[in-house]
């Protein structure tokens, strides 16, 4: 199966130059979707993760089914005032201003192998903010998987002390 067939490709959104790689209807496939996540798995089987982070709110789409798929514990990485417990939060740099992921305090125990899974790897800043905020916490990074990876962006370079696999590049 192509999984690249089933990415809807929309031009100019958000803005005028961008080409927007639209996961959706490859998500709305059912075998599409397990074929995704399955090969989402595959890229993490080996490295015996514990638990694994995914950002809001398209690291929930992967990341839950992942963590199942790994028989791992699933963490949300949520923006402040979203999580109702005590919490971790690692700040970041945006192109214009900052942003702020949290996790839950006891969301991660000291040493658990920690892998990070979202949709879409670019500038790489939110996978990097949720694998600091992993070792905050204690734990190991032993991996990175995303759907679809922008290889004219640098992504890559920003994580390059993580073992990152992506399935669909562009």
């Amino acid at each position: 199966m192509d999984l690249k067939e089933l990415v809807r490709n929309i031009p100019d959104f958000p803005k005028e130059g961008i080409l927007f790689r639209d996961i959706t209807p490859l998500i709305g496939d059912a075998d599409g979707y397990e074929a995704l996540v399955h090969q989402m798995a595959d890229t993490l089987r080996e490295q015996d993760v514990d638990v694994i982070i995914g950002p809001e709110a398209r690291g929930f789409i992967f990341g839950a089914p992942l963590a199942y798929a790994l028989h791992a514990g699933f963490v949300p990485a949520r923006k402040p005032g979203k999580l109702p417990y005590e919490t971790i939060g690692y700040a970041y740099g945006l192109e214009y201003g900052t942003d702020e992921l949290q996790i839950h305090a006891d969301a991660i125990r000291p040493g658990q192998r920690v892998a990070i899974v979202d949709d879409l790897l670019a500038t790489g800043g939110t996978a990097l903010a949720c694998a600091k905020l992993a070792e905050k916490a204690g734990g190991v990074v032993v991996g990175m998987t995303f759907a679809i990876e922008l290889t004219d962006l640098p992504g890559r370079e920003t994580l390059k002390d993580y073992p990152v696999h992506t399935i669909l590049k562009y």
